[in-house]
């Protein structure tokens, strides 16, 4: 264990990698892809490190943080920052993940809102869903960790779609994260298959009446 997860329950880092491992094999974190977190105090979180692959999660992989920023940031997850923001804003945030799921970040590129038309997403997630538009990409980096708590601020769920660019979910547990995030890849699969039948349909006489 490295000296900066000496701290750290080994069962955390153990099941921080196994949730890791699931959304790798679900195509949900890239191989240098995403960011995972978790609150160990108040003041205090564990992230990822910068070059962490996500199918292979262990101690010398993660790093703890203090909310204010030392030497140790220099090789955490350029996420840190945002991760840092919600936590110091929202108490229930025990656990945070920023995915890309490719059906999610497809569905972002063409709509500004997500409707959940099968029944999980729509029980568990919401009837109607914002997807929030960055805009101007070369300063998104900047923006990141001011727009997104604020958009959490703003909304009543805990995750938050990012036109082009992925989703930030936290939770009070790790199973609750990784739910969220294949529940919303999920409905936006549905809708993807659901577009391709309505236009087979459209366009094949075999199918009229």
């Amino acid at each position: 264990m490295n000296i900066h997860t000496t701290q750290v329950s080994q069962e955390l880092i153990q099941n921080i990698a196994n949730v890791s491992l699931s959304l790798f094999r679900k195509n949900f974190f890239g191989i240098f892809h995403g960011a995972i977190s978790a609150r160990v105090s108040k003041n205090r979180f564990i992230i990822n490190k910068q070059n962490a692959i996500f199918d292979n999660i262990n101690a010398d992989s993660m790093i703890m943080l203090y909310q204010k920023q030392d030497y140790r940031w220099n090789e955490a997850s350029l996420h840190a920052p945002i991760h840092a923001a919600i936590y110091e804003s929202f108490s229930e945030a025990k656990f945070i993940a920023y995915a890309m799921p490719p059906y999610l970040v497809s569905y972002t590129l063409k709509y500004d809102k997500l409707e959940p038309k099968d029944y999980f997403g729509y029980k568990f997630l919401a009837p109607s869903i914002e997807i929030f538009n960055p805009k101007d990409y070369e300063s998104w980096a900047e923006r990141a960790d001011t727009d997104i708590p604020r958009y959490f601020k703003e909304h009543s769920h805990s995750f938050m779609l990012i036109k082009g660019y992925g989703v930030y979910v936290y939770a009070r547990d790790l199973h609750t994260l990784a739910k969220v995030i294949a529940l919303l890849e999920n409905s936006c699969k549905i809708l993807h298959y659901n577009a391709d039948l309505g236009e087979i349909f459209e366009t094949s006489a075999k199918y009229d009446v």
